[in-house]
């Protein structure tokens, strides 16, 4: 892999309960969504308080901090850190004070929009103190509120504002506002466990906190939480839905379901339809770990050739994805996977990865696959050709980069060093997920954009 990962995000309002202690283990179900930085911001007694790093949920997060944190209602993010975003001050969620309070926000997504936006508000005197959407998204919250009737109107009049990726959750001295952009862009669901009221990037967080899974926010939909009692403004809800489809391909935990949609049986679907489109005569099956699992499981049940692991993951090191430099994301493949030789040794192995983006990975895992003693390789890809960069939050590389854009499959198999490759069509992309109540947006592979950028 080669992609640069997304964010998550986790809110609960608890008039009761220690909010902070919750977050924690939210952003610990979510902590697949970015590893580099974290944070967590509470309200008690009205007062807004903050604590935030870089590293791991379990390295920024004591006993100690938690239960200073304490919180009727809080938020957390996880962060992943990118080449042009792994600065500390960037780590969320963010804060700020103006002349109606405090608040606190944390979010998921990339705005298209956003050096129109910055330039605007600077221009009305802002100052800009990090260099991410999060706090131009904070900014125009705050100019809104100041003739808005309320800190829900504000958000709802901000995300009017906004052109592409943003899953919010806002928090304000009173109030606990959840936000999803029009096109649904990135997952948002709502939790509830008794007398509280949960916000989360994904449904698996909502069962790290033993909360029932009420429903999904819906593209554009703004809801908050206020004095308890969950409300809804679907005034936004018109645009045609886009959820990424890379958020059932790798983003999103298997467990989890969004819109609808089980996370793990979209991958099933996906190595089902590979073998339809690739009948590959070898001897077994795997699937690159994590997120390559299942789709070799489901290639495995459609043809009957035996599914079996290939390599030991090393659990101590986090996803190649979201390691920020090229050069560390190379070196950390050896230390990360090791192949089983009693498995791959003296077979003709297929071996499916969500994607191929760089090539480089997958050149290194061909290696150590027939270093282990493989007779052939064959490798498909559970997506479609990465043609085309992201602008929604998916830090796809340059055009160039990709060595779809630049090379046929032969050229591409013969780079990469295996005996046949395969990628799935964009017409089974679109058959995975057939439980999803939102659309998808597949630019990345298609260059159909659901907004102009």
């Amino acid at each position: 892999m080669g992609l640069h990962e997304e964010c998550g995000v986790f809110g609960i309002y608890d008039a009761g309960g220690n909010c902070a202690r919750s977050v924690y283990y939210g952003l610990y179900a979510l902590q697949h969504r970015g590893q580099e930085d974290c944070g967590i911001a509470a309200i008690n007694d009205l007062e807004l308080s903050c604590h935030k790093g870089d590293g791991l949920v379990g390295d920024v997060f004591s006993e100690a901090v938690l239960a200073k944190l304490g919180g009727t209602m809080a938020i957390g993010h996880v962060l992943y850190g990118s080449e042009s975003n792994a600065l500390r001050k960037n780590t969320q969620p963010l804060t700020l004070s103006y002349i109606k309070g405090s608040l606190a926000i944390a979010h998921n997504g990339n705005l298209i929009n956003s050096a129109v936006l910055k330039r605007e508000y600077e221009n009305k005197g802002a100052v800009f103190h990090t260099t991410t959407d999060s706090e131009i998204l904070a900014n125009i919250i705050a100019h809104e509120r100041l003739t808005s009737g309320s800190a829900e109107e504000a958000v709802s009049q901000a995300m009017k504002r906004v052109k592409g990726a943003c899953s919010i959750i806002v928090m304000s001295s009173r109030k606990l506002i959840a936000a999803r952009d029009k096109w649904g862009f990135r997952p948002l669901c709502i939790g509830r466990k008794g007398d509280s009221i949960i916000f989360a990037s994904e449904s698996c967080a909502l069962d790290s906190v033993e909360a029932a899974f009420v429903r999904d926010v819906a593209p554009g939909e703004i809801v908050w939480v206020d004095g308890g009692a969950l409300h809804s403004n679907r005034e936004n809800c018109a645009e045609k839905s886009s959820l990424c489809i890379f958020e059932h391909l790798y983003f999103a935990r298997p467990d989890s379901v969004i819109d609808g949609q089980s996370v793990y049986e979209a991958r099933i679907n996906a190595g089902r339809r590979l073998a339809e489109e690739y009948p590959i005569d070898a001897d077994v099956v795997i699937g690159v770990p994590d997120s390559g699992l299942a789709a070799a499981k489901g290639y495995s049940i459609a043809t009957g050739i035996q599914n079996n692991d290939g390599f030991i993951k090393n659990r101590y090191i986090g996803r190649t994805f979201i390691t920020p430099q090229q050069t560390s994301r190379e070196e950390a493949v050896k230390i990360k996977l090791n192949p089983l030789r009693a498995t791959v040794g003296g077979r003709r192995v297929i071996i499916i990865d969500d994607s191929i983006v760089r090539g480089t990975t997958m050149v290194q895992i061909i290696s150590l696959l027939r270093d282990a003693g493989a007779t052939e390789v064959h490798v498909l890809s559970s997506a479609p050709k990465f043609i085309a960069p992201c602008y929604f939050g998916t830090d796809i590389p340059s055009r160039d980069e990709l060595l779809a854009f630049n090379h046929s499959t032969e050229d591409m198999r013969r780079i990469i060093g295996a005996d046949s490759l395969g990628f799935l069509s964009l017409g089974s992309l679109e058959t995975i997920a057939p439980n999803s109540k939102c659309g998808f947006c597949d630019a990345c592979f298609s260059e159909n954009y659901p907004v102009t950028c």
